[in-house]
């Protein structure tokens, strides 16, 4: 099995070794969104939630998050993070939001990026699902990547 960076020479699963990589400056953005009715939106957007202020939460839920995430996925390195910033939008029927992880080193916060996005669009599924059940959450990606071997990277 060649190629595939987890895997070893007979298909077992392992950590990549990243010791002979030169530490740089890397960071990643990823961006996804909870689709709600109007009135859960509005309920979010005016704080009358009566789980408390959902933005505020779901932001340190993300930040939080990012800092797990090779608690979370099995193969990420353990990563000194040097910066998160978690937006979130409120918008007329959903909530979008964007991660950008920021760190040096020998390997990069892409998943960082993404577990954030993917943990704060959670909380707000958690803090808000009495309002409406059926919110879905989608469209996490990656946006852009600095930094690194590979080089930068931004979606089309």
């Amino acid at each position: 099995m060649t190629g595939l960076t987890h895997l070893d020479a007979d298909g077992a699963a392992r950590m990549v070794d990243v010791s002979a990589k030169a530490d740089t400056t890397r960071e990643a953005t990823a961006v996804g969104r909870i689709a709600m009715t109007a009135e859960a939106a509005e309920a979010i957007r005016a704080g009358s939630v009566k789980k408390g202020d959902v933005i505020a939460v779901s932001r340190v839920a993300g930040i939080m998050a990012a800092k797990r995430t090779s608690d979370l996925v099995p193969l990420c390195h353990p990563i000194a993070i040097a910066g998160v910033t978690l937006d979130l939008t409120v918008e007329a029927d959903g909530v979008s939001a964007s991660a950008t992880v920021r760190t040096t080193g020998p390997t990069g916060v892409e998943m960082e990026a993404l577990t954030a996005v993917s943990v704060a669009l959670l909380t707000v599924y958690d803090m808000a699902k009495a309002l409406d059940r059926g919110m879905a959450i989608g469209g996490i990606r990656l946006l852009a990547k600095s930094g690194g071997r590979s080089g930068d990277w931004r979606a089309a």
